[in-house]
Order: structure tokens, then C-alpha cells, then sequence
């Protein structure tokens, strides 16, 4: 039985053009190049603007567009409503630009390599090998890592030439390719199972006869897990040495590679790119002044061409093909002014995150040194700004700023807070910078445990866990004492 009942529902979506926003927003500046070339590309109503250009007319031409009677395409999305609650309309013509005009060239380099592939190729082709043997060869190179390791077992690799390549042949068979062919490539080290065979292959080219390469193959061949651990002690025992022996072996060790195919590209055309910050901060006569890197500001508007186009069109109401091509003009100038407006919009969102930014960590671009950073977190930018945390979020990924101190990458700006023993906040981050000044200073012979570590620091007046220290520690990439040994 069918029954009629009225239900209310709250709900909420975001449309395509609001979505389109916020991918704007969080584009760095060599995507957001790459994102307006293609709607340059795709909309030929949107143009770039000359210095001269007037205001845009483009509303008092839709209203008597409208008033023609011809069928019209509403575009309901306010980008002010969305992010804003007091901004003021824009022009559709858009001219923010800073001094650094010309300063960032955003040149891609592009560059050809021999990759690592075709490098070991080219060498296994002038071997004295057989047929079915250089097959074989050939697969255990494809099956080769960028880092020049083969990873994979080899009965995978046996079973692999049967299915793939219709050859049967034994795990020996291919293991003996692999020692006396492949391995024998140029660079040494090349095609080895883990890092100790890779050392291995790389000491035994060289001269026997020095006594210092001799003790670092030993050493390498039979005590490896020492060596890993850096249980020195116990290697001068097991051969007898003098400390400064094996001083000298482990210089022939540190100038071995542990990955010998990074050296070469991974493709045959590899595009380099430099950073190219987003922001420009200056500081003069003791003031931190935020800009925008003069890409992320162009001057668009829409083409005076298609508005005429649109205004001849809309005037002859009696072909039915005139009607489809004005709607589908109105269609692309409509897309071409809110566009502009999202430009707009985002140009307006960076600016205002990165002066709040400014306006919190001024200290820190006046001086440049990292213990001035204040703890900052997402939502003290928010609410300066009254944005969402998500979209400040989006503004600060995988941004950067061009400062005097160096580029700065906006994300190692935040941080949270610890409380120290006068009662003051200080960044986390500034706790680091301790951390690792501490260790810099440590005796290598003897490095300071985490345990030690936290005596320091406490004594600096950082009352910290010893597994947050673990924490910061790995964080900055900074192994355990027993790792950090040296003699």
C-alpha cells in the first residue's frame, strides 16, 4: 500500500566547481602552470590579459543576453560563499603581481641517460656466451633493481624463463650466469643478492696485495654481522690487530657503494625539476613582508572575442544552430569568469595563509635560526585566517617559500609544544635542533645512549621521556648509539 509522509533531511554537498577549488588551492606552483595551460588549452574564452586590459564588461553582456530571451546556462557556485564570509567580489580581470616577475625561470631540464638496463646490455652482447646463455642473461639484467640488486629468488627466475620464455634450465645453471657473467659487469657489485655480496664484489676488484683491502674482504666475508653492529672490539680480537689497521680497512670499506646502479637513470629520459617556491618572503627594516610568487598571480580574462561572437549570436533567434553554438559559447564564458573568480579565490587563500604564518613565526624569517620557530599546529593558522584546518592543509602541502635565510619548506614550519622547566612552550622543534646539536658534539668513540641523552637534556631544561627521545631521534634520522660508534 502506498503511503504519502513529508521527511525532512540536512544534508550536505559540495559541487564539482567547489571540489575544482580546493585542488586548486593545494597545487604547488609548477602544477598549478601545468593545470592553467591545459584550461587555456580546453577553453578558448579564457585568455591570457595584457597590462592595458580594461575591466571585464562580462555581467552587463549576460544580462542583455538574458533579456534576448535565448535559453541561458546558470552557474550558481559563489566561491565567496564557500570559503569566505566578507570577501568582496572580483574583478574578472586579475593583476596580482609581486616584484619577482621574472626572477624564477620554470625551465624543466630535460635530460637523456643510459639507464642501468641498457648500460649492462650493451656489455653482455661482447661477451663470448651462447645463445640460450645470453637469453638468460639478459632476464637476470631485466630482473635487476634500480639499485643494481637482483631481489628476486632464483627458482622464481628459473620457473620464469620456462613460462615466459621457453626455457628449461636448472636453478645451478642460472646461479652460474648469474656469478660468472652478469656479476662480471661494469659497475662492481653489480647483480648481487644483499648488500654483503655487492661489498664483496666491489673489494675483490681491487688489489689483493694492500693489506688494508685484504683485512676489509675478510672482514666482509666472514664478519659482516660484526661489522654491521659496529662491534669493533671483537674484530681486532678475532684477527689480532691494531686499531689503526683496522682504521684503514674500514676506510676501504666506507668507499665502497651499497647501491651501484643509482648512478644511472631509471628511465631513458628523466625530467629534473627545481624547487620553485610559492611564496616570496622579504624582510626590510626589521618587517617580514609575504608575496606570492608572480606565477601563482596571472592575469586572465575573458576573450572580447567570444563576447562578441556570443552577442551576434544571441540576436538571431530563428536558427536553431546559432541557438546550440551561443549556448555553447555562454557555456565556455561562464566557465572562463568562474575560473577566473577560483583563481582569484585561491591566489586570495595563499596570500592570507602564508601572512598569518609570517605574522606567527616573524622571529624565526628575520633570523633565520630554527630555535626561534614557535610551536604552531594547523589550527592556529585557521584561526587567523577563518579557514577550515583542511584547507590550510591544502595550502600548505607541498609548498615552499623563498626566504633570506634559504627555500623553506612551509610544513617544516609546524610543530607542537612542550613545556619546559620555566613554564614556557617551545616548539618540538626546537627540542630537535637540541637533540642533534648534542649528538653532533658526542664522543663517536663512546656515542650517548637515550638514556644519557634525556640526563642532558634535562639538564638544559627539557624534561623529556626517553622514548620520545627514541622518537625525535628517528625522526631525524639518527641511529642508535651502537650504530653511531666510530674509532
Amino acid at each position: 500500500m502506498l503511503k504519502q509522509h513529508l521527511q525532512l533531511k540536512l544534508g550536505q554537498k559540495l559541487a564539482p566547481q567547489q571540489i575544482q577549488l580546493m585542488k586548486l588551492i593545494q597545487l604547488h606552483t609548477l602544477e598549478f602552470e601545468e593545470e592553467l595551460e591545459r584550461e587555456l588549452e580546453e577553453n578558448p574564452a579564457l585568455e591570457i590579459a595584457k597590462e592595458d586590459s580594461k575591466e571585464d564588461e562580462y555581467s552587463s553582456l549576460e544580462d542583455a543576453y538574458q533579456d534576448e530571451g535565448t535559453e541561458s546556462i546558470e552557474t550558481d557556485f559563489d566561491v565567496n560563499e564557500y570559503i569566505y564570509d566578507d570577501e568582496p567580489s572580483y574583478k574578472t580581470a586579475s593583476s596580482n603581481y609581486s616584484p619577482d616577475d621574472e626572477e624564477f625561470d620554470n625551465e624543466s631540464l630535460l635530460t637523456e641517460g643510459q639507464s642501468l638496463y641498457d648500460y649492462l646490455t650493451e656489455q653482455i652482447h661482447l661477451v663470448n656466451i651462447g645463445d640460450e646463455d645470453l637469453k638468460i642473461a639478459e632476464y637476470l639484467i631485466g630482473n635487476l633493481d634500480t639499485d643494481g640488486y637482483l631481489r628476486r629468488e632464483i627458482k622464481s627466475i628459473v620457473d620464469d624463463l620456462a613460462f615466459s620464455q621457453g626455457i628449461y634450465t636448472t636453478k645451478e645453471r642460472v646461479e652460474d650466469i648469474l656469478e660468472n657473467y652478469v656479476q662480471k659487469l661494469d659497475p662492481p657489485g653489480v647483480g648481487a643478492r644483499g648488500l654483503q655480496e655487492c661489498l664483496l664484489l666491489q673489494i675483490e676488484k681491487k688489489v689483493s696485495s694492500d693489506k688494508a683491502v685484504s683485512l676489509a674482504a675478510n672482514i666482509l666475508r666472514h664478519q659482516f654481522e660484526a661489522l654491521t653492529n659496529k662491534h669493533y672490539n671483537k674484530i681486532i680480537q678475532k684477527y689480532d690487530i691494531e686499531e689503526d689497521d683496522l682504521k684503514d680497512a674500514l676506510d676501504e670499506i666506507s668507499k665502497l657503494s651499497p647501491k651501484v646502479g643509482g648512478n644511472f637513470d631509471t628511465q631513458t629520459i628523466t625530467i629534473n625539476q627545481e624547487i620553485i617556491p610559492d611564496f616570496v618572503i622579504q624582510v626590510k627594516d626589521g618587517q617580514v613582508i609575504p608575496m606570492l610568487n608572480s606565477k601563482n598571480a596571472p592575469t586572465l580574462r575573458v576573450s572580447e572575442e567570444y563576447k562578441d561572437i556570443l552577442t551576434t549570436y544571441s540576436h538571431d533567434k530563428n536558427s536553431s544552430e546559432h541557438k546550440q553554438a551561443a549556448l555553447f559559447i555562454k557555456q565556455k564564458l561562464d566557465a572562463a569568469k568562474w575560473y577566473i573568480d577560483a583563481i582569484n579565490q585561491r591566489q586570495n587563500t595563499l596570500l592570507q595563509t602564508i601572512t598569518a604564518i609570517v605574522k606567527f613565526q616573524k622571529d624565526y624569517f628575520i633570523t633565520g635560526d630554527e630555535k626561534s620557530l614557535k610551536p604552531m599546529i594547523l589550527k592556529d593558522v585557521a584561526d587567523i585566517t577563518g579557514f577550515d584546518i583542511s584547507t590550510i592543509s591544502r595550502v600548505v602541502k607541498s609548498k615552499y617559500a623563498d626566504t633570506p635565510n634559504g627555500i623553506v619548506y612551509l610544513k617544516d614550519l609546524f610543530s607542537d609544544s612542550l613545556t619546559n622547566d620555566d613554564g614556557e612552550e617551545v616548539s618540538t622543534k626546537e627540542i630537535k635542533t637540541h637533540l642533534q646539536e648534542v649528538i653532533s658534539k658526542e664522543n663517536k668513540r663512546k656515542p650517548l645512549t637515550d638514556d644519557a641523552l634525556v640526563v642532558i637534556l634535562k639538564e638544559q631544561g627539557y624534561n623529556i621521556a626517553r622514548r620520545t627521545i627514541a622518537k625525535y631521534r628517528e625522526q631525524l634520522n639518527i641511529p642508535v648509539a651502537r650504530l653511531r660508534k666510530e674509532l
